[in-house]
C-alpha cells in the first residue's frame, strides 16, 4: 500500500473567517468579559504597571466622589473604570481565539484502552492515562495511538487532522526520520509497536493546549524592555503630577486631587500599556494558525530578523522517501553477486532506505527472496547496524565482510577507490540521487541508486526568502555531486554536504559568531544538536522526538518553507509594537492641549491660546480627554490582534512609514475625537 503526502495549500488571512482575523464581533466581546473582570486583580496587574496606576487612580477617584459627589467626579470615576476593563479586555479577548483551538485539541485527550507488552510478551489491555516512558503498546489499523511514542517496528499511515488540520494521511515507520507518533491520532492501516515518550499529562497535545490558551506564553526580551520603558514612563509622570500640586497651589492655582489623576491617566502611555500583551498574544496564535507552535516567544522575534536559514535535506527539502531504483554493478561482477551483497548488508539497516534495497532486490528476483518476506539472518552473522557516524551499514559472515554506504565511507573501508565506480557515482549524483557503494572484503562491487524526491515548489519559495534577505544553506550527509545537483533544483544558496552533527553545529557557530541570526530547519535526532544551538530552531512535525524536544518551533505541516510565515509573524509583530507605541506616545501630546489649559486657564488666562481645541469648559476638557483616552483602547484592539500588515522594505522605509501613519495618526486623532466628544459633552447638566 503506497500513501502519498499532499502538500498543504497555504493558508491566507482572505481565507480566515472574521473571528479570525481582528475584527471584534459582540459575541467575542461578551464571552470575553468575565476573563476581563477577573484580571482586576490587583496581583494580576502587576505584570502591567501602567495599567495597575490607572487601577490605583480609580480606587482614588471612587473614595472622593463618595465623600464628595459630583458630576464631574462621577463621570472621571466610571471613565477610570472602564479604561482599565478596556485594558484587560484586549487580553483576554486575545486568549480567547486559542479556546476553540484548545477545546478541539482536548478531544483527543479521551481515555482510550492501550495494549500494553507486558517483560514476559504477553500483552494486556490498561488505560491510556497508565502508560509511562518506556512502555511498548500495539495499535491496529482503526485504533487511536494511546500517547506520544516512537514507532519501534512496523510501518503504517497514520490520520494526525485533528492535530495539523490536514486531512491527508502520513506514513510512520521505525527507523530513520519519520518514527515519532502524537498521542491522539488515528492509525488507518497496518499494525504498529510504539514505545511511549512522555508521562500522562505531558504530552504534546498537552503543551500545544497550555501554548494556544496562552497559560505558557513568556514575555519575549523585546516585551519586556517595552514594559520597562513604559513603566519608567509611568513613574516620571508620577512624580510630574505630585509635584504639580503644590507647583499650582504655590501660584493660586490649586488643582482637585481628581483632576491630577485624570491629568496623570491621560499622561501615562495607557494605550500601548493596555494593548502591549494582546500583541503578544496575538502574534504567538497567528503562528499556530499557520500550524507552527513556538515554545519560545524569544524565537518569534528572533525569526524577524533572520539571516540564514539551514535546512536539512531530507524530510525537509525532499520528501524523504528515498527508494532504491537501480543497482550498478562495476566490471567484473554479476547483477546477483552485487543483489546478494547489497541484501546482506542491507539487513541491519532499519531506515526507510535500508528496506528499499530489500525491497529492490526481492522484486528483482534476486538471491534469497523467498516467498517474498524479507530473509533471515545467516546464522553466525553479525549484524553492523546503520549509524550516522560510520555513514554505513553490513554484515560480517564467516570469511566475509560486506559493507553498504556512502560512497567516502565505504571507499575509505575499503582502503583504495576505482575510475569506474567514480564514474557511477557521479552519474547518479548528477541526476539527483543518491549513491550507495556496495563493498565485499576489500573489493568494491557497485553503487546503489537512491532517488530523492524534492517537495513541490521548493524553489518559488526559497526566492521568497532570497527577497527578504535570508540566504539558505542545505546541509546533507550526501557526496557534493549530489548535494548541489538537488541544491540546483531545489534553488538553494549554498550547501553543506557531507556533514555529520558536529559540522551542522559549528556551521550554525560560525555564523553566529558572525553577527548573523540562524534558523534551522531538521527532523531527525541528528539535527537535535543543531537545532538547539539555532537562534530559531524549527522542527518538522513528522521528526524524532529528539528533533521536536531540541526546537523552539514545530511545524505541523512539516513544510519548511513555512519559515517564511513565521519570519512575517516576527516582522509583524515587532512593527505593530513599535507603531502603536509611536501611537500612544504621540497620542498624549494631543491630550496635553487638552487638560492643561483646562486646569489652570482661570489663574493664568494667557494658557487659553494653548486651547485650541476651543473646549467648551475645563471640566468638558477633563472628561472628553479621559473618555478618549478609553476609547481609543477599545477602537485599536482589533489592530492588535490582527498586526500591522508586513511588506519587505528597509528600515528607513518602515521606520518613514511609521512616522507618517502612526505618529502622525496619533497627533490628529485625540484633537478630532476629544473635540467630538466634547460637543456630546458640554451638554450633560452639571459640566
Amino acid at each position: 500500500m503506497t500513501v502519498t503526502q499532499s502538500e498543504p495549500e497555504p493558508r491566507t488571512g482572505a481565507q480566515e473567517p472574521a473571528s479570525r482575523t481582528g475584527v471584534l464581533t459582540a459575541a467575542q466581546l461578551a464571552e470575553a468579559l468575565p476573563g476581563a473582570l477577573r484580571k482586576l486583580d490587583p496581583r494580576a496587574l502587576l505584570a502591567t504597571p501602567v495599567m495597575l496606576v490607572v487601577e490605583v487612580g480609580a480606587v482614588v477617584t471612587t473614595v472622593l466622589s463618595i465623600a464628595d459627589p459630583s458630576t464631574l467626579g462621577w463621570f472621571v470615576t466610571v471613565w477610570l473604570w472602564l479604561t482599565v476593563v478596556f485594558g484587560t479586555l484586549a487580553e483576554s479577548v486575545a486568549e480567547g481565539r486559542g479556546k476553540a483551538q484548545a477545546a478541539s485539541l482536548r478531544a483527543l485527550q479521551t481515555e482510550t484502552s492501550a495494549r500494553r507488552r507486558t517483560p514476559s510478551g504477553d500483552v494486556e489491555d490498561v488505560p491510556s492515562t497508565s502508560l509511562h516512558v518506556g512502555d511498548v503498546v500495539l495499535v491496529a489499523a482503526g485504533e487511536r495511538i494511546p500517547g506520544d511514542g516512537e514507532v519501534v517496528q512496523g510501518v503504517a499511515s497514520v490520520d494526525e487532522s485533528a492535530v495539523t488540520g490536514e486531512s491527508a494521511p502520513v506514513i510512520r515507520e521505525s527507523g530513520g526520520d519519520r518514527s515519532a507518533v502524537t498521542g491522539g491520532t488515528t492509525v488507518l492501516s497496518d499494525e504498529i509497536v510504539v514505545r511511549i515518550t512522555s508521562e500522562p499529562g505531558q504530552s504534546f497535545v498537552d503543551r500545544m493546549i497550555a501554548l494556544v490558551e496562552g497559560s505558557e506564553r513568556q514575555r519575549t526580551p523585546n516585551e519586556i524592555a517595552l514594559n520597562v520603558l513604559l513603566s519608567a514612563l509611568t513613574v516620571v509622570f508620577v512624580v510630574v503630577c505630585a509635584t504639580l500640586w503644590p507647583i499650582a497651589d504655590h501660584n493660586g492655582a490649586r488643582q482637585p486631587v481628581l483632576v491630577l489623576v485624570a491629568l496623570l491617566v491621560c499622561l501615562i502611555p495607557t494605550t500601548i500599556g493596555a494593548l502591549l500583551s494582546a500583541i503578544g498574544i496575538a502574534g504567538m496564535d497567528r503562528l499556530v494558525r499557520r500550524n507552527v507552535l513556538a515554545m519560545s516567544g524569544r524565537a518569534v522575534e528572533a525569526a524577524g530578523d533572520i539571516d540564514v536559514l539551514l535546512l536539512d535535506k531530507t524530510g525537509t527539502i525532499t520528501l524523504g522517501n528515498r527508494h532504491a531504483t537501480e543497482l550498478l554493478p562495476l566490471d567484473g561482477v554479476t547483477p546477483d553477486e552485487l543483489s546478494e551483497a547489497a541484501l546482506l548488508a542491507s539487513l541491519a539497516d532499519e531506515t526507510p532506505e535500508g528496506r528499499s534495497v530489500v525491497e529492490l532486490v526481492r522484486g528483482d528476483g534476486g538471491p534469497s527472496t523467498g516467498s517474498g518476506s524479507v530473509p533471515d539472518v545467516p546464522q553466525g552473522a553479525v549484524l553492523v547496524e546503520f549509524s550516522a557516524t560510520t555513514r554505513m551499514s553490513g554484515v560480517d559472515l564467516t570469511g566475509r565482510e560486506i559493507r553498504k554506504g556512502a560512497a567516502s565511507a565505504v571507499t575509505a573501508w575499503v582502503g583504495h577507490g576505482d575510475p569506474q565506480l567514480d564514474g557511477l557515482v557521479e552519474r547518479v549524483a548528477s541526476s539527483g540521487g543518491t549513491p550507495l557503494v556496495v563493498a565485499e572484503s576489500g573489493r568494491l562491487l557497485g553503487v546503489i541508486h537512491l532517488k530523492d524526491v524534492v517537495k513541490p515548489g521548493m524553489r518559488e519559495r526559497f526566492d521568497e526568502m532570497r527577497a527578504m534577505g535570508i540566504r539558505t544553506v542545505m546541509i546533507t550527509g550526501d557526496n557534493a555531486i549530489t548535494a548541489h545537483a538537488i541544491a540546483e533544483e531545489a534553488g538553494v544558496d549554498d550547501v553543506l554536504a557531507e556533514a555529520t552533527p558536529e559540522d551542522k553545529l559549528a556551521l550554525i557557530r560560525k555564523e553566529q559568531t558572525g553577527g548573523r541570526l540562524v534558523a534551522m530547519c531538521g527532523d531527525g535526532t541528528n539535527d537535535a544538536p543543531a537545532l538547539a544551538q539555532a537562534d530559531v530552531g524549527v522542527a518538522m512535525n513528522t521528526g524524532t522526538v529528539a528533533a521536536k524536544e531540541a526546537g523552539n518551533m514545530v511545524d505541523l505541516d512539516s513544510d519548511p518553507t513555512k519559515l517564511i510565515d513565521v519570519v512575517e509573524i516576527g516582522k509583524q509583530l515587532l512593527i505593530t509594537r513599535g507603531a502603536l507605541t509611536t501611537f500612544s506616545v504621540a497620542n498624549d501630546v494631543a491630550k496635553y492641549f487638552a487638560i492643561l489649559p483646562a486646569m489652570f486657564v482661570v489663574a493664568f488666562p494667557d494658557l487659553d491660546v494653548l486651547n485650541v481645541m476651543r473646549l467648551s469648559s475645563p471640566e468638558s476638557a477633563i472628561v472628553s480627554a479621559v473618555v478618549f483616552n478609553a476609547l481609543v483602547i477599545v477602537a485599536l484592539i482589533p489592530l492588535a490582534l490582527r498586526g500591522v500588515r508586513y511588506t519587505p522594505a528597509s528600515a528607513a522605509s518602515l521606520l518613514r512609514r511609521n512616522l507618517l501613519i502612526y505618529g502622525v495618526g496619533g497627533l490628529v486623532a485625540p484633537f478630532v475625537g476629544i473635540k467630538l466628544l466634547d460637543l456630546v459633552i458640554s451638554l450633560v447638566p452639571g459640566l
